[in-house]
């Protein structure tokens, strides 16, 4: 699988990031990097600015040291076409907070989500509003374990920028 390096993010709160071109789910764990939570929904409209400046909040409020963007891959481990687009947009978001950034593979994070929301009584559309917060834990909780089991596969190059 060729995917880009995650950059070393040092000890300290983590915000796990799931792209999407509408909805950015977004979630963050505890400075132990024990628990990952999902946190909330950024809707995103192609205001760069405005983004810009919920991030950088983003990062303020939750003392985070770094941010998890799910990198969208195949099946098979071979980067999809979103892939690029992510990668894009997790280094716009390292210039624009100065926080590393590191990817790690979502594949099945939102069928995971999907199943965590399944029984929570939740209507559809409720459901739907969250999945991708929920989803951005799954791909945060990943790493976190991938971290503490030293899973090489979670890191490729880094970001050029």
């Amino acid at each position: 699988m060729t995917t880009p390096r995650s950059q070393s993010i040092p000890p300290g709160r983590v915000a796990g990031v799931d792209y999407g071109r509408r909805r950015i789910g977004v979630a963050v764990c505890d400075a132990e990097r024990i628990l990952a939570s999902p946190l909330c929904i950024h809707e995103t409209r192609g205001d760069h600015e405005a983004d810009a400046a919920f991030f950088s909040r983003l990062a303020a409020a939750e003392a985070v040291v770094g941010f998890v963007v799910g990198l969208p891959v195949h099946a098979d481990g071979t980067t999809s076409a979103m892939s690029a687009e992510v990668e894009r947009f997790g280094a716009w978001l390292g210039r624009i907070t100065g926080l590393p950034v590191a990817f790690h593979d979502e594949r099945y994070s939102s069928r995971e989500a999907a199943g965590m929301l399944a029984g929570v009584g939740l209507s559809r559309g409720r459901k739907k509003a969250r999945a991708d917060a929920v989803a951005a834990q799954v791909v945060l909780a990943s790493w976190i374990d991938a971290q503490r089991h030293g899973d090489a596969e979670s890191a490729a190059r880094p970001l050029d920028g």
